[in-house]
């Protein structure tokens, strides 16, 4: 909430490293589309991989595992569950299926926050209810002693700090004056210092995370786990979140820290959904439709450096025997000669 109320009337500057960072997310969130497109049925596999990790790793950073052998059928299943672990797991999934069945259409709300809370924690007595007692973050030592590492938002003042904080991130969108990406990673800061529930808010800040990466057209956590990627880089996470707390309910703290790190996760994410799909082996004939497909959508005439960017994960020699064939087949003809030429259908 503070760090959204502070980026409501708009930033003169932001950090060059984030502007680098959204550039970046802004230029693979151009091309997701494209890649869905030419590997719709090798997506699946990334899909359920994704989504075994999510639930695993969001619940081990918080100290919460189970058996590696169980691991199928607590995700998959349905068979009965062993322990808590195994029950906040599964929660966790079921969460997970809610927000990619919905998307954007999933409204950000705090019944949103409650439901997925109350999905993930499963049969424990304040599971979608916010903390009735306070509840400060403590840092424990190797010697054993331990200290508050931060005060969190006080119980009798939860209510109005979430509802203040919605209220915060609509806001941002609706004046489109902070880019999505900052305001997301702004949204995650001010909910983990205002730690509204009593167990459990790291890991429905994520579910959000994901829920907002949604509204703001980045999908690719369907894909690849953002959860995952946070766990490969769990000390830097708990660092960048300690660094960027600091003066929080003053307003005096610096928000950047954070955000440039859920931006570093989300380009990560972006980055291995890429290098998946050029990796995984594509069914035979599958470029040549994909070039088909694309020689087809050009409504006039077009080169071979259209073509790829359209098809970011076809090679030009691909491309350049596909016309070839086609030309042949007299579906297109050539306008020139060089790297340069045009081509255009001709109709038949």
């Amino acid at each position: 909430m503070i760090t959204l109320k502070q980026f409501i009337s708009g930033l003169e500057t932001i950090p060059a490293t984030t502007s680098w960072y959204v550039a970046d997310i802004s230029e693979s969130k151009g091309k997701q589309e494209l890649y869905k497109k030419q590997s719709p049925q090798r997506l699946k596999s990334l899909k359920e991989h994704a989504l075994i990790e999510s639930a695993v790793s969001s619940n081990r950073i918080e100290g919460v595992e189970v058996d590696n052998k169980r691991i199928g059928t607590i995700i998959f299943g349905k068979a009965l569950l062993h322990d808590r672990s195994e029950e906040e797991v599964r929660g966790y999934r079921e969460a997970l299926n809610l927000i990619h069945a919905m998307g954007s259409k999933l409204p950000v709300t705090e019944e949103t926050c409650k439901k997925l809370h109350n999905l993930m924690r499963g049969e424990i007595w304040d599971a979608g209810k916010y903390k009735e007692k306070d509840s400060d973050i403590i840092e424990k030592r190797m010697d054993g002693t331990s200290s508050i590492r931060f005060q969190t938002v006080p119980a009798n003042k939860t209510d109005l700090f979430m509802k203040e904080l919605i209220n915060s991130w609509h806001e941002c969108i609706s004046e489109t004056k902070v880019h999505q990406i900052v305001a997301l990673a702004a949204f995650n800061l001010d909910f983990l210092c205002i730690h509204p529930f009593r167990d459990g808010n790291g890991r429905v800040s994520r579910l959000l995370m994901l829920l907002q990466c949604y509204h703001s057209g980045i999908e690719v956590g369907r894909y690849i786990s953002l959860e995952r990627l946070i766990e490969q880089n769990k000390e830097r996470y708990y660092e960048t979140l300690k660094l960027s707390s600091e003066g929080w309910h003053e307003g005096k703290h610096n928000p950047w820290h954070y955000i440039n790190f859920v931006c570093f996760i989300i380009k990560s994410a972006y980055k291995e959904f890429e290098e998946r799909l050029g990796q995984l082996p594509q069914p035979r004939g599958e470029k040549t439709a994909i070039v088909g497909e694309a020689v087809s959508s050009f409504p006039g005439d077009f080169s071979v450096a259209d073509i790829q960017r359209k098809c970011p994960g076809v090679g030009i020699d691909m491309i350049r025997r596909v016309l070839k064939d086609l030309q042949e087949q007299d579906v297109i003809e050539c306008l020139g000669r060089g790297r340069n030429a045009k081509w255009q259908r001709t109709g038949n």
